[in-house]
């Protein structure tokens, strides 16, 4: 429990300095366990959909059948088991879902599959109980998927992901990083998010850009046009000119009704005016 606990502090610590030039400071000084995980980003390309895992039920089903037309996918790698990092990126995945206004089974996807393959249905049953009975979300038991799979079948679907991990012998545990993958309605990878926490604008803009911009009000598309992923902070960031080009058109429409209203009120007047005069 205690390497554990140490692998897990080092994991948090690798994840937090995680720009080009603080990871060249830790390399020094990280054990050697944490360069064989990883993620290499794999945007753009397709997850095999025909993999078959397990769902709560004990039964077997495809990736591609949990994936419904038009709403992208938040893939959740994990182990149900985990003594800190998957409960805390589990945690932070159910609590930006409570706070997003898009439910999944309606709007999206989520998929959570454990990369241990001596785990079983009735782990995946436990954890979907746990996290479900508590979100007031009539869909989500439909749209969040918890599942368990064979050996083969979890290291295709991790490699197509570029998900690295590692078994820790001393441990007994399995060592990776925290995150979270999005894809599209067809299973193409689009973002990647990192940490063991989430912001929502991060998240709703994630699934934005993974449904091609088919999801979501006019308002929140007005709103994801000014912000753009940025690799270097991870996250999604406002960008100015987008902003401006907003503010500018919302001027001239707000321009425009002052200028009908006057017109009109002028037009009402100068009509009242000359029937007036036609009176007289």
């Amino acid at each position: 429990m205690k390497n554990a606990l140490t692998i897990a502090a080092w994991i948090s610590v690798f994840i937090i300095f995680s720009t080009v030039s603080v990871s060249a400071q830790l390399n020094q000084s990280k054990p050697e366990i944490l360069e064989e995980i990883g993620v290499d980003e794999k945007l753009g390309d397709k997850i095999p959909l025909d993999l078959k895992f397990a769902n709560s039920d004990g039964d077997s089903v495809r990736i591609g059948d949990l994936i419904e037309d038009g709403k992208p996918v938040l893939l959740n790698p994990l182990y149900y088991e985990c003594p800190a990092l998957c409960s805390l990126v589990l945690d932070a995945v159910y609590k930006v879902v409570e706070q997003l206004e898009w439910s999944p089974g309606d709007d999206y996807t989520i998929i959570s599959f454990s990369i241990d393959p001596s785990e079983g249905p009735d782990l995946a049953a436990q954890n979907k109980e746990t996290y479900l009975k508590s979100l007031d979300r009539p869909r989500a038991e439909q749209g969040w998927h918890f599942l368990t799979g064979n050996q083969k079948e979890i290291e295709q679907l991790t490699d197509a992901i570029g998900f690295r991990y590692t078994y820790e012998e001393q441990s007994g545990e399995y060592v990776h990083l925290a995150s979270i993958m999005m894809l599209s309605p067809e299973g193409v990878i689009t973002r990647y998010l990192y940490g063991a926490k989430f912001r929502e604008l991060d998240l709703r803009n994630s699934l934005y850009e993974a449904a091609d911009g088919k999801i979501g009000s006019a308002i929140d598309k007005a709103i994801m046009y000014c912000f753009t992923y940025d690799p270097s902070s991870q996250s999604y960031v406002p960008v100015a000119m987008n902003i401006m080009k907003l503010g500018g058109l919302a001027t001239v429409i707000i321009l425009g009704i002052f200028l009908g209203i006057f017109w009109m009120r002028e037009r009402r007047s100068t009509q009242s005016s000359k029937s007036i005069t036609e009176n007289e």
